[in-house]
């Protein structure tokens, strides 16, 4: 017996057309899925209690708007390092600045200030934790717990070149009855 001979049929040969009302066809569902999609997505907060936010804290002052009490002579002063916090317990922030002369040679000392701004006043020195008179550098340097800590790098002796601090002290202040206290927690120690 021989097989039947199938008529061909018409769908099992793709033309241009079949192709062109296809496209036309998906294009028309998309258009139409994005005209009756579902709307903007809207995440409002349950009805309830108002939270209020925490007042505004003023903002640190900013060192750069300091003159400090450091002698540079023919070249500017730099702040190499600052942080921030509330030192004496008021609720405004202290900037803590790590300053030094911009010298174009060598490693010149740091000095070490407390910046504040008065109500209605720019910001102002108002202690010098570390002299640049020392002849020391910071190190490590941050503000945490209403606390200044640093390690300062120094040296033994006036004969120690000062490219080399052969010491490291690591140096805590805290403000105590209207002053900034220092204390060494863990003592010198050779570096």
């Amino acid at each position: 017996m021989q097989p039947s001979a199938v008529p061909e049929l018409a769908h099992t040969h793709a033309r241009p057309i079949h192709w062109v009302a296809t496209a036309t066809a998906l294009a028309g569902v998309v258009a139409l899925s994005s005209v009756l999609g579902p709307g903007a997505a809207t995440a409002a907060p349950p009805p309830g209690p108002q939270t209020r936010s925490a007042p505004a804290q003023a903002a640190p002052p900013d060192p750069a708007a300091v003159e400090f009490p450091l002698d540079c002579g023919p070249v500017r002063s730099v702040v190499r390092k600052k942080a921030s916090g509330d030192l004496d317990g008021d609720g405004h922030p202290e900037t803590v600045a790590v300053v030094r002369c911009d010298a174009p040679m060598g490693t010149p000392p740091d000095g070490v200030y407390v910046v504040t701004r008065a109500a209605g006043a720019g910001p102002r020195v108002v202690a010098t934790l570390v002299d640049p008179e020392d002849r020391t550098n910071v190190d490590d340097f941050a503000v945490r717990d209403g606390e200044v800590r640093a390690a300062l790098l120094g040296y033994s002796s006036a004969d120690v070149p000062s490219c080399c601090p052969d010491v490291r002290e690591s140096v805590k202040w805290r403000w105590q009855d209207g002053a900034f206290v220092r204390s060494a927690p863990s003592g010198a120690k050779s570096v």
